[in-house]
């Protein structure tokens, strides 16, 4: 399977048509409906469904199509360094993480490498961390700071000396927040905000004692800034972390602990064996450099 033939699949892809795609290209029609055709036939599988006036991807396309970007993306990624690997440093690093203070510092690392090499430039992709773990797998981000244990064998890791308290994030005028702290019996009969990383979460578990899914969750968030506004409109109690949401002056929201106390231990993971660009070799010496939470 050729690169240039992938090029082309990726514009039908895009355009819903071969003759779009075919301008787009400065090809002729029938030369790429043969290379279409070619790679089809190579594969053993119907890419496209040809209707009369749009191209539809079939399941197997839909597959090929997801492959062929993360190729394309990894080949951009591989001539960017290399073009990069110069006595002038300069470069994209890329870093997946999710909704957390202690990025910060991940953060001052950022900004201590920036102020040395105002040419590297850094890019995070938000996710939980099966996203995080599946984007390093495969290449297309270069470090992920996760929750949890490390699975050794795939990554190598730092962990960071900082912890996360989880707690309830609630209405000023709900029934719980006159309470310290909240306890696993006090959420039993609540309608409950959770994201969908929690599901896998087992500290989560231990703490309630039972399986989530047995709980009233009355919605579920990727990102907790919408998990506050469903909480501010009174869907429920969100369970998160602290320090992700403004609960001074002004505010309608308040967070109180959980009780038994509960933290959650992070790490910046990376694929083991990884061959790094100059610029991510420089940033994961600054990461080592200065692995205390300030």
């Amino acid at each position: 399977m050729e690169l240039r033939v992938l090029q082309y699949f990726l514009a039908v892809a895009r355009e819903n048509s071969i003759s779009g795609a075919a301008k787009f290209l400065h090809l002729s029609q029938p030369t790429l409906s043969r290379q279409l055709k070619e790679l089809e036939d190579e594969l053993g599988k119907q890419l496209f469904i040809r209707g009369n006036r749009r191209i539809t991807l079939t399941e197997e396309g839909m597959l090929l199509r997801k492959r062929a970007e993360e190729v394309i993306e990894l080949i951009k990624k591989a001539e960017d360094e290399i073009t990069a690997s110069s006595a002038m440093l300069a470069g994209d690093i890329l870093i997946g993480a999710g909704e957390t203070d202690g990025n910060r510092f991940l953060i001052k690392a950022m900004n201590a490498i920036q102020k040395e090499y105002p040419l590297v430039h850094f890019h995070i992709v938000s996710g939980d961390k099966a996203i995080i773990t599946e984007a390093i797998d495969r290449g297309s981000i270069d470090f992920g700071i996760v929750f949890g244990n490390i699975d050794t064998a795939k990554y190598d890791s730092i962990p960071i000396h900082y912890k996360d308290t989880w707690g309830v994030l609630m209405r000023r005028d709900a029934e719980l927040a006159k309470k310290e702290f909240v306890t696993a019996e006090d959420l039993m009969d609540k309608p409950l905000i959770i994201s969908r990383q929690a599901f896998q979460n087992s500290e989560l578990k231990n703490f309630f004692h039972i399986e989530l899914e047995k709980l009233n969750i009355a919605a579920t968030y990727s990102l907790l800034f919408n998990g506050s506004l469903m909480v501010d409109e009174g869907v429920g109690y969100a369970i998160c972390f602290d320090k992700l949401v403004n609960v001074s002056g002004d505010s309608n929201l308040c967070f109180k602990p959980l009780k038994p106390k509960l933290e959650a231990h992070m790490s910046i993971i990376w694929k083991k064996y990884q061959v790094f660009s100059k610029p991510a070799q420089k940033f994961l010496q600054k990461l080592q450099e200065t692995n205390t939470y300030k």
